[in-house]
């Protein structure tokens, strides 16, 4: 049963960039290029301390969204918005501590929670700009990846919080960036 969740957070996760590919490729989602650029380079970091840790079935989730990251960054170079704001360079600088921490502590649960803090600062990045401009990010495509963070967190195959840790926050984070999204759209009419 684990390892069914397992194929089913990566099917899901892979399904969630479509939307947002196809959405970008009409010039409706602009990506923020400081979010993605972190994620892809933290979901790295996730996989292999995750796989250093033993993970499995759990596997799937930053495997697959990571390639996936990495394709929206891509993508967003030409698509997107934002990169050097102030907030992007607080952000940039809370990446180099992270990463001075894991490679300072040597330590993969270690370097997970920096990850996951981190990542964070990018999804922070993504709420505002989903506050600011909700039009710009697909909603349908962080649903799925908040449901990709669910199937993630049954793939575990132990009670084990270094392995849920990441399909949690996954899930969590994205259940916030779809709140928000929800609504600006719908309280938007009402304030024009």
């Amino acid at each position: 049963m684990h390892q069914f969740f397992g194929y089913l957070s990566a099917i899901t996760v892979i399904a969630s960039f479509i939307p947002y590919i196809a959405s970008m490729l009409r010039r409706k989602a602009k990506p923020e290029r400081a979010s993605w650029f972190i994620w892809t380079m933290l979901g790295s970091i996730a996989f292999f301390s995750q796989l250093a840790k033993g993970a499995t079935n759990s596997l799937w989730l930053p495997a697959m969204q990571t390639l996936g990251d990495a394709m929206i960054f891509i993508l967003s170079i030409k698509f997107g918005m934002g990169g050097w704001h102030p907030r992007d360079k607080i952000a940039f600088s809370a990446v180099l501590a992270g990463l001075a921490l894991w490679y300072f502590t040597k330590n993969a649960a270690s370097a997970l929670f920096a990850v996951i803090a981190i990542d964070a600062s990018g999804g922070i990045l993504t709420i505002i700009k989903s506050n600011e401009h909700p039009a710009t990010e697909p909603f349908s495509a962080w649903l799925l990846t908040c449901l990709a963070g669910l199937a993630g967190i049954f793939a575990v195959q132990n009670l084990n919080w270094i392995l849920l840790a990441f399909p949690i926050y996954t899930f969590v984070m994205n259940a916030i960036i779809i709140a928000i999204i929800f609504w600006q759209r719908e309280t938007a009419p009402a304030r024009a």
